[in-house]
């Protein structure tokens, strides 16, 4: 239609639905909602308690994983998942929940910091800004989130209680007996009393405050501890093992990541590795998921084995294997190049017996055995992880100069270090079985080792490690023999062999490796913690809570050539010495001493462990979350044993970060008796990305989307031919749509329904500008079908609908509310268009008990247009507590059903039958037809099989 057109119809037809309209519409009842508190969710008690009525019905808390404010602002892709879980909230309200649904902010991080070094906008400002501009982009799409209920990471009185929970894990230990965590004062008096012996032995009393700072620290969930770590020089920070990519560089900015032995926080998460295993099988969430998480976690069985170090009177070598049948295999040792027994056990000197054909090798030339390792260290440490352990890459490593003993046979085995074991899986150090392992026999071939096999491989096999099953060989010494005996024969035997003498013992292994807590940043909650003058550290009182960020006048940690492992962190903290160094009365009977705070900052992870829980009690300023409102909202029932929120929705790749993490902090909040849960989310939905078209010229840039025009199926950008790709969307690509456009030109309604009609919601999909307009002329309809565009009268009638409009109202009406309650909001609305392209093609008035039904159908997916109807058929009280229709099932049914009926399995007739028909009448009816009597011919019938109301089929003999 041309503008001169549009014009006339519009003046034609004054209160058609249009976009401007629309706009009109959506502003009023955005207003209207907040002025009403529509979407107010009670709590059962405290300050948001309310509405008894509403507060007593089932409750339903859903939940959208924390979105980050940036600058940028919101794109298409963005609201996917918040348009998703608000149509299903406003169905659950519909069919009588309460439903706590709200939103907050994820709002420390690098990429404010990374703007306030770039412009010295103090990260808050920005960080503020970005929030309001996205509430106002949200707040447009018509969310229904409880705003009493919102909250950003970095509002102090949210950090005060991340740093609160950190205190307590902090003063928490894990106890392996109870299975699980306990006051780190209830450790405290069992050392005191004798009950538990101290890591060294000596008598509680008798440590000094250093010692048993050092003993409890064996034990805390946090502690801090010098350890291999992740070191960035290009960002100037350590990052946690996921935050590294598969090839050894940061997941932000791409920086290469070295190895590096630094004191940091760390979370003891490693302890509860079984449970957050187990406790997977009873959560509803997609099985990938749970696989991502079984993986990473990793758990495996074997045997921990101690090899002692000949001419070394310290702590053995110990290993953990899952095949300790292969012990008499080992044929020498491999250590991590970080491993910390390395320095302890090299001698001053190469031995003499370092074999003459291998000596260049072994010893990589190097004058010393500490040369040697040193050097080989430093080309280790420039390779990632992935890098390291790549299969069929050449395998180097370095003689160590020592050597261990085999404790099965006795023999004398080289100890070297080796890049393709890691420090992050199991001790740091293996027993190298050649025979049974390809990595351990390509490391023996290209090193002169000896091989022995200890597993019997199968006839004609030659030449490599055999890794499969088989009898045991060449496993017996003057105490045990393991030969003839299968793998799981050898296993247990030769763990009851090194257990009897205390050189080893069955266990368990996990991948997973405690979290790395610390950051080198700013723009971060800052740690709780103060050190005395011994470096002993100290958790502040709650009543010093929050502690908040100072103010300094540069924000970036000091970075490094990207390249330059050598190097040290710097934080922007540790420029502010007052701030630091303070005199503080921690309340402990010593009074005001000096102490020096924490320099670091927690991780961006570390407010998202726990938000859930302050969206039950937000503005609680004496607990954590009141119990009462925190079992009302997430504890345990029928169906969800360990609690939890009952709908989250967000990306598939937070699998081990985020969703690993929160439900850490669960299971500690809930061992020490402050929740009620034992797990934070019950359900969790992946939503799919929506994708977009990304142009590129003739030099592979992107060119903006919106100026490109399509010709005989090519595309052209100012004239140019471009190339056509499907990919995400973002400002770097020129592809942006923001929501902001789509509502201006069609209205908000329309954009919830494209988003929600473009597919399944777990689904990626292309983004199509062009096919938003469908949507639009849906509602379009539906408001014809109520409005009269000329007057602005309802025209609905108060009569009874025909037995076909009945029959199409109610199987929409049965299959919206299966495909709501299922997220299928897509096949929900092909119904509902369904239901109204029926009443238009009828043509007259619509019945008013059609139409009502209609609307509040329409309600959950395009609130707006639906509130405004349903105001105008003459309704005071708001839609979004109506109560969701319900199906006839007389009339849900099909009228008539399609029987098929076949002959020796080819179809000889179709009858059309009522849904209800029985065996024996659908029998009669079919061997009455004329073309199947017509097709039997009078031939003998052996039987005759029915499948009421779809199916009969006649077999002849």
């Amino acid at each position: 239609m041309t503008e001169t057109n549009t014009g006339a119809a519009e003046v034609a037809a004054p209160h058609r639905y249009t976009a401007a309209m629309a706009a009109d519409i959506e502003a009023r009842w955005q207003d209207f909602w907040d002025a009403d508190g529509t979407y107010e969710a009670p709590n059962p008690s405290g300050d948001l308690a309310g509405d008894t009525a509403i507060a007593a019905r089932p409750k339903k808390f859903i939940m959208d994983m924390f979105p980050y404010p940036s600058g940028a602002g919101l794109h298409v892709g963005h609201p996917l998942g918040y348009i998703a879980t608000d149509v299903y909230a406003r169905h659950q309200r519909m069919t009588g929940h309460n439903v706590l649904h709200t939103l907050g902010f994820d709002a420390f991080g690098l990429p404010a910091e990374q703007y306030a070094v770039q412009t010295g906008t103090h990260p808050r400002v920005s960080t503020e800004a970005n929030i309001e501009n996205m509430k106002a982009q949200l707040r447009r799409l018509g969310l229904g989130h409880d705003k009493r209920r919102s909250f950003a990471t970095i509002d102090p009185d949210y950090y005060k209680w991340t740093q609160w929970i950190f205190t307590q894990i902090f003063d928490s230990w894990y106890d392996h007996e109870s299975k699980k965590a306990r006051p780190i004062a209830d450790l405290v008096a069992e050392f005191e009393s004798g009950e538990r012996t101290t890591p060294s032995g000596s008598p509680w009393s008798e440590l000094s405050a250093v010692e048993r700072a050092e003993a409890l620290g064996q034990y805390r969930l946090a502690y801090a501890s010098n350890a291999p770590v992740n070191w960035c020089p290009g960002l100037g920070t350590v990052l946690a093992n996921e935050e590294v990519t598969a090839d050894g560089r940061s997941e932000r900015g791409n920086f290469p990541v070295f190895k590096a032995n630094l004191r940091q926080w760390n979370m003891r998460i490693t302890a509860y590795a079984d449970r957050l295993l187990d406790d997977l099988d009873a959560l509803d969430w997609p099985e990938a998921i749970k696989l991502q998480q079984r993986n990473w976690i990793g758990r495996s069985e074997g045997a921990r084995v101690d090899f002692a170090v000949e001419g070394h009177d310290g702590e053995p070598v110990t290993v953990f294997t899952t095949r300790p049948d292969t012990l008499f295999g080992a044929t020498y040792m491999v250590l991590a190049p970080e491993h910390g027994l390395i320095d302890a056990i090299l001698p001053a000197e190469w031995p003499r017996d370092v074999p003459q054909d291998a000596r260049g090798l072994w010893t990589g030339g190097a004058a010393t055995p500490s040369e040697a390792v040193a050097a080989y260290r430093k080309q280790a440490q420039s390779k990632s992880d992935v890098e390291r352990q790549t299969e069929h890459k050449d395998k180097t490593g370095v003689f160590t100069g020592a050597y261990a003993l085999n404790p099965v046979t006795g023999s004398r085995i080289p100890v070297f270090v080796a890049d393709y074991v890691l420090m992050g899986y199991g001790t740091g150090a293996i027993m190298a079985v050649p025979g049974q392992d390809e990595r351990d026999w390509e490391f023996a071939e290209a090193f002169g080792l000896p091989i022995i096999r200890t597993v019997q491989p199968p006839d004609g096999w030659e030449g490599e490690a055999f890794t499969g099953q088989g009898p045991a060989v060449n496993s017996s010494n003057d105490e045990i023999s393991l030969d003839g005996l299968d793998v799981n024969e050898a296993k247990s035997k030769i763990i009851t062999w090194l257990t009897d003498r205390g050189i080893g013992e069955g266990t368990i292994n996990f991948r997973l490796r405690d979290w790395l807590f610390s950051r080198q940043r700013y723009w971060g909650e800052p740690f709780p913690i103060v050190y005395d003058e011994d470096g002993v550290a100290h958790a502040l009182p709650e009543s010093m809570l929050p502690l908040e960020l100072p103010e300094v006048d540069d924000y970036a940690p000091r970075t490094f050539e990207p390249d330059d492992a050598d190097t040290q962190p710097e934080t922007p903290l540790s420029r502010n010495g007052e701030w630091v160094d303070v005199e503080l009365d921690l309340g402990r009977g010593d009074g005001a001493r000096r102490y020096r705070r924490e320099t670091n900052t927690m991780p961006n992870w570390a407010g998202s462990c726990w938000y859930e829980l302050r969206y039950l009690d937000p503005h609680n300023e004496q607990q954590l979350v009141d119990p009462a409102i925190e079992q009302y909202w997430m504890g345990p029932r029928e169906g969800q044993p360990h609690g939890g929120v009952d709908l989250y929705v967000g990306g598939a790749e937070h699998a081990v970060l985020h969703l690993l993490y929160a439900r850490f902090w669960s299971k500690v909040l809930f061992d020490l008796g402050h929740v009620s849960s034992v797990e934070p989310f019950h359900k969790l939905f992946n939503q799919g990305m929506i994708q977009a078209y990304v142009y590129r010229d003739s030099r592979g840039f992107p060119v903006a989307a919106a100026e490109v025009e399509e010709r005989d199926g090519k595309f052209f950008f100012a004239g140019e031919p471009v190339k056509r790709e499907l990919g995400k969307m973002g400002k770097s690509l020129k592809n942006a749509v923001t929501p902001d456009e789509i509502a201006v030109e069609y209205g908000a309604d329309t954009l919830r329904l494209y988003e929600m009609a473009m597919g399944p919601l777990d689904v990626s999909r292309p983004w199509d500008t062009r096919a938003v307009v469908g949507q639009y002329r849906l509602l379009q309809r539906l408001w014809r079908n109520v409005v009269d565009e000329a007057t602005g009268e309802v025209t609905v009638v108060d009569a009874e609908p025909d037995e076909a409009t009945l029959r199409a109202l109610h199987k929409a009406i049965d299959g919206v509310t299966q495909d709501m309650a299922a997220l299928r909001f897509n096949t929900a609305i092909a119904k509902i268009t369904e239901l109204n392209n029926h009443l238009t093609k009828a043509g007259g008035p619509v019945a008013r008990s059609v139409a009502e039904r209609l609307v509040l159908l329409v309600a959950p997916l395009a609130p707006h247009i639906a509130e405004e109807l349903w105001h105008r058929l003459g309704h005071s009280e708001s839609v979004v507590h109506q109560d969701f229709p319900v199906a006839d099932p007389a009339y849900a049914v099909d009228e008539a059903v399609t029987c098929v009926v076949q002959i020796k399995g080819k179809v000889k007739a179709r009858i059309e039958v009522p849904p209800s028909i029985t065996d024996a009448e659908l029998e009669a009816l079919a061997m009455g037809h004329e073309s199947v009597v017509a097709a039997l011919d009078g031939a003998g019938i052996r039987k005759v099989v029915v499948r009421a109301p779809k199916l009969v089929n006649i077999v002849t003999a």
